[in-house]
């Protein structure tokens, strides 16, 4: 697998953070310069991987290239990092406490979406957020300059409710993908059929379901705020901005009565920027 190339490493995961749309560029433009270098940089990262799954239509391939990149993380932590990714990442892994441990989970998180397309229970579907939130949680704290051992427990929660609030935004996405990642035994509770989301049928039912993992959202975003030890709630401004960027877009999908089977519900990027510089000024006691 060839290497893309560009003008720098550091010239790359910035392209990569900008064109990707993000809601995360929005709570990176605050950071000090080398806090900022190491979250785009690990940011660019989880793209490349995940984009692995999201167009590669072909599974076979997609595995060929998420075994790549394990072996191009193995080959970096020995000093021989080849793609830019990486190479931007490796000077600033030790400072900030980026693991390889840490890159291979959000490799396996991504590894499920090929293995898996439906969650039978909420546990199940925790495991796979764990990986691809909870983790990246772990890692950008540790960035933004973490300094209590708590305020783990704190990104983990607001990785899964973020992870969460994009799992509803894309339910009409994923679905065309031929994945679910509503738990099979909500969508039971609630008398809601696989087939009804694949085919994108609304129904009361439906919206019920989707009030119940909004409910269940918006209990993730205040357990993480109140586990945020106070030590720590400057440094883990950028996080919070994150909170506040998705919560309100969890509060527009309501708004809009779940109408996510056709469309993508989005923030516009001037009320983004307005919600993190709020953040920013004010500090955050509630998101």
């Amino acid at each position: 697998m060839s290497s893309p190339t560009a003008s720098s490493p550091q010239d790359y995961v910035q392209q990569t953070a900008v064109s990707s749309g993000s809601s995360f560029y929005y709570a990176f433009l605050f950071l000090p310069a080398e806090r900022r270098a190491a979250i785009t940089a690990f940011y660019a990262f989880c793209r490349e991987v995940d984009d692995v799954v999201d167009e590669v239509s072909d599974p076979m391939v997609a595995q060929t290239k998420l075994a790549w990149w394990e072996r191009e993380v193995e080959q970096a932590y020995a000093g021989e990092a080849t793609h830019p990714v990486m190479r931007a990442i490796m000077p600033l892994a030790p400072r900030f406490g980026i693991e390889k441990r840490h890159l291979m989970a959000v490799i396996e998180g991504c590894r499920m979406d090929l293995q898996q397309t439906r969650y039978l229970d909420f546990p199940g579907l925790q495991r796979y957020c764990h990986l691809v939130a909870g983790i990246v949680g772990e890692v950008s704290a540790r960035i933004f300059g973490q300094s209590e051992a708590g305020t783990t427990d704190y990104a983990h929660k607001l990785g899964l409710a973020l992870q969460l609030t994009n799992i509803i935004r894309d339910v009409g996405e994923d679905a065309m993908r031929g994945r679910i990642y509503l738990p099979v035994n909500d969508m039971q509770t609630f008398g809601v059929r696989a087939s009804a989301i694949l085919d994108r049928q609304y129904s009361p039912e439906f919206r019920a379901l989707m009030q119940f993992q909004a409910q269940r959202a918006h209990a993730l975003y205040d357990e993480a705020l109140a586990a945020l030890p106070a030590a720590d709630r400057r440094s883990q401004k950028p996080g919070l901005m994150m909170g506040s960027i998705y919560r309100t877009l969890l509060r527009e999908i309501e708004r809009e009565d779940f109408q996510v089977l056709h469309q993508r519900i989005a923030l516009t990027p001037l009320r983004k920027f307005w919600l993190a510089w709020k953040v920013q000024a004010l500090g955050a006691r509630r998101i």
